[in-house]
């Protein structure tokens, strides 16, 4: 007996320290979106962290790479990422992803000059106002075949601060944005004196379900989507889910230095 462990101790010593098993990595691709999804803000954005450590309980450690929405989506879709975060629900994307549980609501609202107060129930309540926009912007079907009947003039543009500009100057007088991302505009590209004059409606324009997708291609997106989807109903109930979006509203995530940003 005695020997017998000697000999099981010696070959063990042989064999040399066992190799510690490496946390499988999900790499997922993404568009920048602050404040919600940006290379350059604290641990990613809310929604990143989110995933980081909704994903980390689920034992995988996890990698973003930031990539214009386009290629973001083209990328993953052939497989080369494992999911690609955040996107709305197109049923012609079905095609080629699954889709997570609603990771995010996004809620769409009009900013005002706190001069210049307005209200509306129905959208003909706008009619004869002229309105900031995005690029190429959809605001939901509704209010996008709204502005199809011109109504309303509606001045596109490629920023946010563009847009809070043109705001600031009174050369429009609402700007459709979603409530986070517009304030996350105003505090970091504005100085307070000037985002302090600017507020929003309180009554929602859209709100929005947004998505992690999972690559169809890939064997792994099913067993994933339902580990992911099961670790996101637990934050939900305990409370851990809002805490990501109860401190972007405190003022975490706030810009990090250039040289540091992923």
């Amino acid at each position: 007996m005695r020997h017998g462990l000697l000999i099981v101790l010696f070959s063990l010593l042989c064999c040399g320290p066992l190799e510690a098993v490496e946390t499988p990595l999900l790499r997922i691709s993404a568009g920048e979106w602050p404040p919600y999804l940006s290379a350059r803000v604290e641990h990613q954005g809310p929604v990143a962290h989110l995933i980081s450590d909704l994903l980390a309980e689920e034992g995988y450690r996890v990698e973003f790479t930031f990539l214009p929405w386009p290629r973001a989506y083209a990328e993953a879709a052939a497989g080369r990422y494992d999911a690609t975060a955040v996107w709305m629900h197109k049923a012609e994307r079905e095609a080629d992803f699954l889709f997570s549980a609603p990771l995010l609501n996004e809620q769409f609202v009009f900013f005002h000059l706190k001069t210049q107060p307005f209200d509306w129930r129905h959208f003909d309540d706008l009619s004869g106002m002229t309105l900031g926009g995005g690029l190429e912007y959809s605001y939901g079907p509704a209010f996008d075949a709204f502005l199809a009947k011109e109504k309303v003039r509606i001045e596109r543009v490629s920023s946010d601060r563009q847009n809070f500009e043109k705001l600031l100057k009174e050369r429009v007088v609402l700007y459709p944005q979603e409530l986070n991302v517009g304030y996350a505009a105003l505090r970091n590209e504005f100085s307070r004196e000037d985002a302090e004059r600017i507020t929003h409606h309180p009554k929602p324009l859209l709100v929005n379900l947004s998505y992690l997708m999972l690559p169809k291609r890939l064997t792994q997106s099913e067993t994933l989507r339902e580990r992911f989807d099961a670790r996101l109903q637990q934050f939900r109930q305990d409370g851990r889910y809002q805490q990501y979006f109860d401190a972007l509203q405190a003022g975490h995530y706030q810009p990090v230095p250039e040289q540091a940003s992923p």
